[in-house]
């Protein structure tokens, strides 16, 4: 067996920690080293799935792409899919303290018994092709699923679209949140390029949501949905959120469809203001799916809608830990997505702004930092990982922009200091890198 000189003990011998530290140290990673670890076609995820009995095969499915924002609108439609009665798998990356929390029924994550036994099942195949990590991980998924006998299972893309892993699967609908500049030395350098590689999720015949309409992507998607026999839908186009409030730590949205009088409330348990688009666009979702005889009904969805958190464990967007002072976490990581955060920013009451940044290094760094305000104080770290741009560096670029602050040597020693330097009126923002997020030790919540 290949793998004996780094594990003393067989696959079938490993505990669930000894099987996750396999996955972790000898499957290529992503999130760990980068474009090394991304494998630029499907063949690995076929003979995988083959070697299951396709399991992909043996349930329905729903398949999300899009730059941001797809989490979030994963997280929700599995909800509304819960909430209706269906048996429903979730599959997201990446995950923020478990790794099971990719592998989802019903909200409950995956028994580490069962991954314990794929890990021993499929470990021929791993020694044929040498999968990366997520190859494996989509595949443990699917595997899962099937096993669970579950009715529909959301797939959240992992990078890209027409050459993930996950787009093996057929599904009932395809969603493309919005197009941003992100991952460019892999999809490619202008939006129509990245357009093009999320399309690739787009099936013959098979229905598509294009959450946030965009004069430079647009055509690209309607030329391939048409190409492809595909319904396109631009979910902007159809919905508006007519007004918005907070209230009781939840985002009030009134909501209105196209050529209709009614308009409806949603109360969100997810408070960020970029969740309006997110909204619309599983709204528009939702509206495809009942008209393929799914149960959609409008008070399941609202009802849906305002447990997001407790029915799927969305965790990192705009989520609130402590109070006095206010400390939050933010996933968002590239420019876009900043973008959203600093508009929240804007939106909330605070005396002073403190914001603990760690970034990885194949991020768009200057430009993320361009956005970030000068006035806050800044705590500069890095997640544990060989990716993360170290502090030092960090803090120095962060320099030419006019951001001042000091280096700490991990995210939680920067929180600490944070709160010590913060009054009670103070916000404390978390953000740069969905690994430092993932870091935050559960002593610093309330």
């Amino acid at each position: 067996m290949i793998f004996q000189n780094f594990f003393p003990f067989t696959f079938a011998e490993m505990n669930y920690q000894q099987t996750i530290d396999f996955l972790f140290t000898r499957l290529p990673m992503f999130s760990r080293i980068g474009t090394a670890a991304y494998k630029k076609d499907l063949r690995n995820i076929s003979i995988l799935c083959e070697a299951l009995g396709n399991p992909h095969k043996k349930f329905k499915s729903i398949h999300v792409a899009g730059t941001n924002g797809k989490g979030s609108v994963s997280h929700m439609l599995a909800a509304i899919l819960q909430t209706a009665g269906y048996k429903t798998g979730l599959h997201t990356s990446p995950h923020l303290h478990d790794f099971r929390e990719r592998i989802k029924v019903n909200g409950a994550v995956a028994d580490e018994k069962f991954v314990i036994d794929f890990v021993d099942k499929i470990q021929p195949v791993i020694e044929e092709i040498s999968p990366s990590f997520f190859e494996i991980s989509v595949a443990m998924a699917l595997d899962y699923f099937a096993l669970q006998q579950v009715d529909v299972a959301v797939i959240e893309v992992g990078l890209g679209g027409r050459l993930d892993s996950t787009n093996i699967i057929l599904p009932e609908v395809s969603v493309i949140t919005n197009i941003g500049m992100d991952h460019m030395q892999l999809l490619g350098n202008t939006k129509k390029k990245i357009a093009f590689e999320k399309a690739g999720i787009i099936k013959p015949g098979v229905p598509v949501v294009i959450g946030e309409y965009n004069e430079q992507t647009a055509s690209v998607f309607t030329s391939i949905a048409t190409e492809k026999n595909a319904p396109i839908f631009f979910a902007d186009k159809n919905y508006s959120a007519t007004d918005w409030r907070w209230e009781k730590q939840q985002l009030v949205v009134e909501v209105a469809k196209e050529h209709q009088q009614d308009r409806h409330l949603y109360h969100l348990d997810l408070q960020g203001i970029y969740q309006l688009k997110n909204l619309l666009t599983v709204l528009q979702t939702t509206d495809v799916l009942h008209k393929k005889e799914w149960r959609m009904e409008m008070p399941l969805i609202q009802k849906a809608l305002s447990q997001v958190k407790k029915l799927t464990g969305l965790h990192g967007r705009w989520e609130v830990i402590h109070h006095s002072p206010m400390i939050v976490l933010e996933v968002a990581h590239n420019e876009d997505g900043i973008k959203q955060v600093i508009k929240q920013v804007e939106l909330t009451s605070y005396t002073q702004l403190h914001i603990v940044l760690g970034m990885v290094k194949d991020k768009e760094i200057e430009d993320i930092l361009s956005l970030l305000p000068s006035s806050a104080h800044y705590y500069f770290t890095q997640a544990d990982i060989p990716r993360a741009l170290d502090a030092v560096s960090l803090q120095e670029k962060a320099g030419l922009k006019g951001l001042q602050g000091d280096t700490y040597k991990d995210v939680n020693t920067a929180i600490n200091e944070a709160k010590n330097k913060a009054s009670e009126d103070d916000l404390i923002l978390i953000c740069g890198s969905t690994f430092l997020v993932a870091e935050v030790s559960r002593l610093s919540r309330e």
